[in-house]
């Protein structure tokens, strides 16, 4: 009798438990939820969080409010996004560098981009932007090699080892054999800044955040790793400037692995309907980003492939962070 009353006991806790879940769920959201951005304030990467975090709160009807947390070219708040409470409370974004290129240049990452993950979906697609100051003496990239090989390697700036921009840096060497040097940033942002203030000649940052100033004349554009930008659309690509590449470079939305699928089809609606929205869709225009909604499952998937495939990248290219 007594093993019978302490199994209904427990039959009766567990039913209370998954109740008050399913209510949970129902209920979502029933506080704010945390956008964790893995880049520094002011860069095109937070700008775009914002401005997602307030569409879509609007549409869950609770706040989105941002927390910035930067570091080792955005891989320490991807890690701390991913090892959160899988409850809905707390979503991130990841650029390429988060979720693509870490796995294939850090042999000790501290998080599986797709286990570790439940991929809400896809925001949309971005080129790399080849920036330099205004009196650069080149203009294009046959410039830039011709004055490369002139004297000593010319110092480009990206944010951050193993970072996208990282990658169509040593691309460029690699495959247009301009003769390049590598100068980490914390943030696109603060490249951006060092640019402008001529404390660095060339640089690679988001289309986000290098486009606006570029547009005000402020910094020159040299080229796109990616596709031609519709957001810059004179501005020729790494391909159409004779250098063999053009791959796709995503953003796109996470929470924490374990979510539960009611939850993750709350929130992926609510990004899909945001970014339908033509007003949202030409401010990430604005933002180099072309809207491009895909399916959370989708996407996961795309990203297994795309991790494959740049790895061989940076095995060719000799790009480990130790």
């Amino acid at each position: 009798m007594k093993l019978r009353a302490m199994m209904l006991s427990l039959l009766a806790l567990a039913s209370v438990a998954c109740s008050a879940h399913a209510d949970d769920t129902a209920n979502y959201p029933s506080k704010k939820i945390k956008m964790l951005l893995p880049f520094g304030a002011g860069g095109g990467g937070d700008v775009l969080g914002r401005l997602l975090a307030d569409r879509m709160g609007k549409r869950l009807g609770q706040t989105i409010y941002v927390e910035n947390r930067t570091g080792a070219a955005g891989t320490i708040g991807a890690q701390q996004a991913a090892t959160s409470p899988p409850d809905g409370y707390t979503i991130t974004i990841g650029g390429m560098t988060t979720h693509v290129l870490a796995p294939a240049v850090y042999p000790n990452l501290p998080y599986d981009p797709i286990k570790d993950f439940t991929t809400i979906g896809r925001i949309g697609t971005s080129s790399i932007l080849l920036i330099a100051a205004k009196d650069f003496p080149a203009s294009d990239l046959r410039g830039l090699t011709e004055l490369s090989k002139r004297g000593e390697p010319i110092q480009y700036g990206s944010w951050g080892v193993g970072s996208t921009g990282h990658f169509c840096g040593e691309i460029l060497s690699q495959k247009a054999g301009v003769r390049l040097q590598h100068v980490p940033f914390s943030g696109a942002a603060k490249l951006a800044n060092d640019l402008m203030g001529g404390h660095i000649s060339v640089g690679l940052v988001d289309m986000a955040t290098g486009k606006p100033l570029v547009k005000d004349g402020k910094l020159k554009a040299l080229a796109v790793c990616g596709g031609r930008s519709p957001s810059l659309p004179d501005v020729a690509s790494y391909k159409e400037q004779g250098v063999d590449f053009e791959r796709s470079l995503s953003w796109v939305m996470y929470a924490p692995a374990g979510l539960p699928v009611p939850i993750a089809q709350k929130i992926s609606a609510s990004l899909k309907e945001s970014l339908a929205e033509a007003d949202i869709a030409e401010k990430l225009l604005a933002l180099g980003i072309s809207a491009d909604f895909i399916a959370g499952d989708q996407q996961r998937d795309i990203n297994a492939r795309d991790i494959e495939a740049w790895k061989k990248v940076a095995s060719d290219a000799k790009i480990e962070v130790k």
